[in-house]
Parts: structure tokens; sequence; C-alpha cells
């Protein structure tokens, strides 16, 4: 039985060469000292040892170590007595009185009263923003109008308004989502002015292209591209409606969670005040959540970058 051997370069001796791998320096095949120096079997991506792969912290657990560590060292200055009862109230009491005054109905009632002040000053002050904000982003007479008076405006600064706020309107629930509303007003109109200005000019083109006429260049073109800063102008509105709901109910108050404050202040209720700022936090945490999971839902279309 003959063997012939094809010449170098030809077709039969590719075919008989597959499967056979190349000898390396020291005579072993390709494969076998790509393993050995901690490649793959065809060299592509190094083979990583079980040990040597990264653990992998669960999110959850990372964003809760840092408030984690805080509460402990807040409980060990405590104990410790580097921080007295006067001066701060420790973890174990404020939550003692948190468990006292959600028992006796104090604060729920005081925390409704609060969410329907927000409520309605961020809905009188959302359509007033976003109002100014189409009228002076849409059209030039609409901007010469009101961009300026708007920009006079927002640099007064709306707690100093509330002594006119209460000549005004008295000192009955107006005064306060008045300036709830005022507070509101100018980071909508900021944002959605800013919005409306950004939209890419050939987006605009390309929708004329299309034949859209001027108001489905609004609908189509233009508001959905002033979205992403309108729902950050409502992130900013609901930090400022919490921080303008603290002054509002620090005059003349007779519900609220302001109120339990300004009465734990007279009687030296470290503890109750810290109680009632916890849960203002946690009001505006919760509103946040609301408007970033809002966001997510109606920005669908947008990729962003979410971070490595």
């Amino acid at each position: 039985m003959s063997i012939s051997h094809a010449p170098p370069g030809s077709p039969e001796s590719d075919i008989s060469g597959i499967g056979k791998a190349k000898a390396g320096p020291s005579g072993a095949p390709a494969a076998d000292a790509a393993d050995a120096a901690g490649q793959g079997p065809l060299g592509l991506e190094p083979i990583v040892p079980s040990s040597a792969r990264r653990t992998r912290v669960p999110r959850w657990l990372r964003r809760t170590t840092g408030p984690v560590l805080l509460l402990a060292l807040w409980q060990l200055l405590s104990v410790t007595g580097v921080l007295t009862s006067d001066v701060l109230a420790s973890p174990g009491r404020i939550t003692q009185v948190a468990e006292d005054l959600i028992a006796d109905g104090s604060l729920p009632a005081a925390m409704g009263t609060s969410v329907q002040r927000v409520a309605a000053g961020l809905l009188f002050g959302a359509v007033a923003g976003t109002g100014l904000a189409l009228l002076s982003g849409l059209f030039r007479i609409g901007e010469d109008l009101v961009d300026a008076p708007v920009q006079m405006l927002r640099t007064v600064p709306f707690v100093g308004l509330i002594p006119l706020f209460i000549i005004w309107f008295g000192i009955g629930e107006a005064p306060k989502v008045a300036i709830i509303t005022l507070g509101v007003s100018f980071p909508l109109y900021l944002n959605v002015y800013a919005g409306i200005r950004g939209v890419d000019s050939q987006l605009i083109e390309a929708g004329e292209s299309l034949g859209l006429s001027k108001w489905g260049l609004v609908r189509h073109v233009v508001l959905p591209g002033a979205l992403p800063g309108a729902m950050t102008g409502l992130r900013y509105s609901l930090g400022i409606a919490w921080l303008a709901l603290v002054f509002a109910e620090q005059i003349n108050a007779d519900a609220g969670i302001g109120f339990l404050m300004v009465q734990a202040r007279d009687f030296l209720r470290t503890d109750v005040i810290v109680v009632c700022l916890i849960v203002y936090a946690f009001l505006g945490l919760l509103a946040d959540f609301i408007v970033r999971s809002f966001e997510r839902l109606l920005l669908q279309w947008r990729p962003t970058f979410t971070g490595r």
C-alpha cells in the first residue's frame, strides 16, 4: 500500500494538515503550550481560575453600607456620652419616639396634612411653570414677554415673600400652598424651556420634510425632545417643594410635620425634631423614586449611560 505525498501548498496538503496542532518551541502541541501559559485552547482569552475571579457584592448591600455605618457611629457616640440627649438623641430613643407618635396617630395625621399641601403646590406650580415654558419656548413673542419677568422673579428668595403672602392670603392654607407653588414653578420653567430650545434643528427639518404641520412638529418632535428636561425639572421641583413646606409650616401652622417640629422646639425635644426630619427625608425620597419610575417608563426610547 503506497502513500502519495502532495507537494507543499497544494489543496491535499492543506486538507491533510487539518486537526494537526502546530508544535511549540518545546515540541509540545500549541494547544498544550497555550494552556500552560494560562490561555484558552486557541489562545483567544485567558483561563482565569475560579479563585481569582472577582466576587461581586450585591448593589443593595453596597448602597446600604454607608447609612448603616453612619447609624453605628451615631449609636457609638451616644453610648459613650460624646453626644448627649439634649444635643442629639440616640437612634434607639428616636425609634421609640417614632413608634409612640405612630401609635397615638399624631405622626400619620401630620404626614397626611403635609402631603396634601405639597401635592396642591406641586400641581399649581407644575401648571404655571410648564405653561409659561411652553409659551416662552415655542413662540418668540412669548419669550420676549415672559422670559425676562420670570428670570427676575426667580432671583428673589421665595422665603422672603412669606410676609407678603400672609398679608395677601391670611394665615390659613393659602399662603403655605402659594409658597410651595412659587418654589416649584421656576425649576420646571427653566428645564422645560431649555428642553424645548435644545431640540436638534435637524429633527425639525426632518419632520418638515415628512410633511408634518406646525402643531405636528410640536407634538411629535419638540415635546418628546423636551421631555427629559421636564422630568429633570420635576425632580428638582419636588426637592424644593419639601424645602418650601418646611418654611411654610413653621409659620402659623396648626397641623403638619412642621407643626410637630415647632412644638418639639418649644419643649427642647430633639428626638421629635429628628423624627420629623427623617420623615421629610423619606417622603422626598419616595417622591423622587416615583418620578424616576415614570422617567424610565416614558423615556424608554432614549439610550443612556448607566455607569460601569
